[in-house]
Order: C-alpha cells, then sequence, then structure tokens
C-alpha cells in the first residue's frame, strides 16, 4: 500500500479519518500495519500491501486457514 494511500481512504463504518501505523515497509509501501479510526475506534489491518477496509462483524470470516 502507498503512504499517500491514506489521504483518499476513509473508515467505512462511520467515514472518519483514518491514521497509519505502520509495522513493515520496503521499497515505500507499506507491506504490513493498520488503520485506525478515531472516531469510531475501529482498527483496519494491513497485510501484504493491502488494506482490509471490511467491517468487523465480514472480515472475521475471512481469515486464511494454515
Amino acid at each position: 500500500m502507498q503512504r499517500n494511500l491514506v489521504m483518499i481512504l476513509a473508515c467505512p463504518i462511520c467515514n472518519g479519518d483514518l491514521q497509519l501505523n505502520i509495522v513493515d515497509q520496503a521499497s515505500g509501501e507499506i507491506i504490513t500495519g493498520s488503520l485506525f479510526c478515531g472516531k469510531c475506534n475501529e482498527t483496519y489491518p494491513i497485510t501484504d500491501g493491502i488494506p482490509n477496509l471490511l467491517p468487523p462483524a465480514l472480515r472475521a470470516g475471512l481469515t486464511p486457514s494454515p
């Protein structure tokens, strides 16, 4: 995920601003981290460079099997 993408993303639940938390990045791209909405206190993971902006109820059923 490119860092500047955060400027155009909004929380899918409340349309609030998202705060970027980076755990790992390479070549200017965010590999792992999260996006946090302070308005509704929800966190969205970034895994393998892809932000998962599904609401929590939908996200829970999509975790990959080992």
